[in-house]
C-alpha cells in the first residue's frame, strides 16, 4: 500500500474521525523535516464538547498516528504540567504544528506555547540541586566500581540520563528522554552535547570509563563536586 503524504493523510484522518472539532494541528518530525521510515503523525485536536482529555494510537492509511485530544481548558492544564516536569511535549507540538483545522483560538495558544518554551522550566531549588547532585554521584560511583560489563552497560545509561538532567536543569533548560536527550543538549550547547556523546560512545565501544567520569566530575565541580558524606533526606 502506498500511503498518502503526511499532510494529506492527517487532514483525511481529521475529516473522518474528528469532523466536529474546533481545531487540529499536525506536529512532530514530519513537520520539522526529520521524518524517518518509522515516523508517526502527531496530531493535536481541540474539541469544546470534550469533557476529559485523552490520547489514542491508531494506524490509518498506512500511517501510525498519535492523537492528543483536548478541550481549551485541558490543553492549558497539560501545558502547565509538562512545564513542571521540564519536558514540554505539548507546548512544543502546538508551537511548531501546522493547522489542519484552523480556529481563532490557535493563535493565542501558539503564543502561549512559544512563551513557555522561551521562558524555560521552573528553577531548581538549592535543596533539589543537592539531592540531584547526590544521586548523580551515587550513579557515578556505581559505574566506577562495577566490574560486571552487563551491569555497567545499564548503570552508564542511568548516569547519562542523570547527567543530562543535571546539566540542563541547573542551567534553566528543558530536558528530554530517549532521542530528545541529545536534542535537548544540542539546543543548549552543541559543544557539550558532542563531548557527552563521545564520552559515552567511548565507554560503550571499549569499556573505558575515564571520559564519562571526567565529564561528570567537570559538571559537578561547579556545584561543589561529588556529594556523599553528610547528605540526608527527611531527617528531623
Amino acid at each position: 500500500m502506498v500511503r498518502p503524504p503526511a499532510i494529506e493523510a492527517a487532514k483525511q484522518f481529521i475529516e473522518e474521525h474528528y469532523s466536529s472539532c474546533q481545531a487540529a494541528i499536525l506536529a512532530g518530525s514530519v513537520v520539522r523535516g526529520e521524518e524517518t521510515s518509522t515516523s508517526d503523525l502527531d496530531i493535536v485536536v481541540i474539541d469544546h464538547q470534550l469533557l476529559s482529555e485523552y490520547r489514542e494510537s491508531l494506524i490509518v492509511n498506512g500511517w501510525p498516528i498519535e492523537v492528543f485530544v483536548h478541550n481549551e481548558n485541558t490543553i492549558r492544564h497539560y501545558f502547565e504540567s509538562d512545564c513542571k516536569r521540564a519536558r514540554p511535549s505539548l507546548p512544543r507540538m502546538v508551537s511548531e504544528g501546522i493547522p489542519l483545522v484552523d480556529h481563532p483560538l490557535l493563535s493565542p495558544l501558539k503564543s502561549e506555547a512559544r512563551a513557555l518554551l522561551r521562558d524555560g522550566p521552573p528553577n531548581w531549588s538549592a535543596q533539589t540541586i543537592q539531592m540531584k547532585r547526590y544521586f548523580l554521584t551515587d550513579a557515578l560511583d556505581d559505574l566506577i566500581g562495577s566490574t560486571n560489563r552487563p551491569e555497567s552497560i545499564f548503570i552508564a545509561g542511568t548516569v547519562a540520563e542523570a547527567l543530562h538532567e543535571f546539566v540542563l536543569r541547573t542551567n534553566g533548560q528543558w530536558i528530554g528522554s530517549s532521542k530528545w536527550i541529545v536534542r535537548a543538549l544540542n539546543e543548549y550547547d552543541p559543544h557539550f552535547a558532542n563531548e557527552f556523546v563521545e564520552a559515552f560512545e567511548q565507554f560503550y565501544r571499549s569499556n573505558d570509563k575515564h571520559a564519562v567520569v571526567g565529564l561528570v566530575d567537570s559538571v559537578l565541580e561547579a556545584h561543589g563536586g561529588r556529594l556523599f558524606h553528610g547528605f540526608s533526606i527527611g531527617k528531623k
